[in-house]
């Protein structure tokens, strides 16, 4: 099996100190903006403990994972799959 694709952690990590840092800062005058920017820090470690579950998953089973930062790597190689013409995205500002 190829690799699967799975965002790397650092997304969950950048989401979350900008919601606890910035966002929750500017909403402790607003009880109810402030409970659900609460409840998406809560979503987002939930999201992030569920895609560590499937990690180990994936390490069990030896499937490999594969980190990306961006879908762009992704959207190359799925492009490249299907049509082997299509322009790659080096190339396709030339």
């Amino acid at each position: 099996m190829k690799s699967l694709p799975l965002p790397s952690l650092v997304h969950y990590e950048l989401l979350l100190q900008l919601l606890e840092r910035k966002t929750l800062a500017m909403t402790y005058e607003e009880p109810n903006l402030e409970k659900h920017v609460q409840q998406l820090i809560v979503t987002l470690r939930k999201a992030r403990a569920q895609q560590k579950q499937l990690e180990a998953i994936c390490t069990q089973t030896h499937i490999p994972v594969e980190y990306h930062w961006s879908l762009n790597s992704v959207d190359a190689s799925i492009d490249s799959n299907n049509n082997p013409l299509s322009e790659s995205p080096l190339n396709s500002n030339m």
